[in-house]
């Protein structure tokens, strides 16, 4: 049978999630990058600057999961001081915002109201929210979820503490700024499914606060292989997690673990994986259902990689190591276990 003839041809078809367009980089008075020291959002500050931004209109936004002081229970100790030093090194403005006792407190609510968010900015340090609401009771481990409602610590920790620093400080409105987020398509179907621009949660562009803030994401559609590459081309070294094995640098101790990566922080940190496995037996609620992290940890292989003298840099609250190297190498983690958000 003869081949028919297609009615119509589909391949240069626009992609419809698309159809707002590409930034206007120039047109932006600020470009706010949601920025966790992760791979994915060095390459999201790279890609920035070969598109010729001014470094000046760039700001780094980071959020502690563990809060300021008070909690150190789920994250890399050394992120923070990981953050500042690619700051420093590419003299880029860097704030930093947090929900007050961090995911454990979060963790420990119980017939309370959820703790405020706090934020740097230029002009000090700001409070926001925790005032209102109603009590309420969690006592119970984020869910291994896409729905932010039970994946509540990229909710609680992350999206709505940045749009706190944006909707409480006045220096957005009558402005236009663009937020920066380095999530990827490959990294799981839910993601793949967003914009990769669009306008922000806080965009009141046609109110009276005329705050326009859009919201771009733009390695969406980047392999793997593209973030290392433009990290290589920059000679950034990677956070000490990609250096002992771990292909995400998340929470160092983040409910998508995989049994090597449970296996690895129980080796390398075990007296708070061993709060955590305290928390699932007080709260009768493991993250993993049906498994406790004791369980996979015994059934996974700490990463070869992870030796005493790379697991003491990812431990260690200061990052001495220089951030633009000349003896730049992949890592141990790079195209690793794609233990991440489903």
């Amino acid at each position: 049978m003869a081949q028919q003839i297609a009615l119509f041809d589909i391949t240069d078809t626009p992609d419809p999630r698309d159809v707002y367009g590409s930034p206007d980089l120039n047109s932006y008075e600020t470009i706010v990058v949601f920025f966790s020291g992760g791979k994915d959002s060095v390459a999201t500050v790279l890609h920035l600057l070969e598109e010729g931004v001014n470094p000046e209109k760039i700001e780094l936004h980071h959020h502690r999961v563990d809060g300021h002081e008070g909690s150190d229970l789920f994250d890399w100790p050394v992120t923070d001081a990981y953050v500042k030093a690619f700051a420093e090194a590419f003299n880029l403005k860097c704030y930093f915002s947090w929900k007050e006792d961090g995911l454990e407190g979060e963790l420990l609510r119980e017939n309370a109201l959820t703790k405020p968010a706090w934020f740097e900015s230029p002009e000090g340090l700001i409070k926001s929210g925790g005032v209102r609401g109603k009590l309420s009771t969690r006592l119970k481990f984020p869910a291994l979820a896409a729905d932010l409602g039970t994946r509540w610590c990229s909710s609680y920790g992350k999206i709505d503490i940045g749009c706190k620093l944006i909707t409480g400080q006045t220096r957005f409105c009558h402005s236009r700024t663009l937020v920066c987020t380095g999530e990827r398509a490959a990294e799981s179907s839910n993601r793949a499914k967003y914009l990769s621009f669009e306008p922000h949660r806080t965009d009141r562009r046609d109110g009276r606060l005329e705050r326009h803030v859009d919201h771009w994401r733009p390695v969406h559609n980047w392999d793997e292989k593209a973030i290392w590459e433009i990290l290589e081309r920059h000679n950034v070294r990677p956070h000490p997690a990609y250096e002992i094995g771990f292909s995400r640098s998340s929470c160092q101790f983040c409910i998508f673990g995989s049994k090597n990566q449970w296996a690895t922080v129980r080796q390398i940190s075990p007296d708070r994986f061993q709060r955590i496995a305290d928390y699932e037996r007080q709260f009768n609620h493991t993250i993993r259902k049906g498994v406790s992290v004791e369980e996979l940890a015994d059934s996974g292989t700490p990463y070869a990689a992870a030796t005493p003298e790379r697991a003491a840099i990812a431990m260690s609250r200061d990052y001495t190591l220089p951030i633009i190297t000349d003896n730049w190498a992949l890592p141990a983690g790079a195209y690793g276990e794609n233990a991440g958000p489903i």
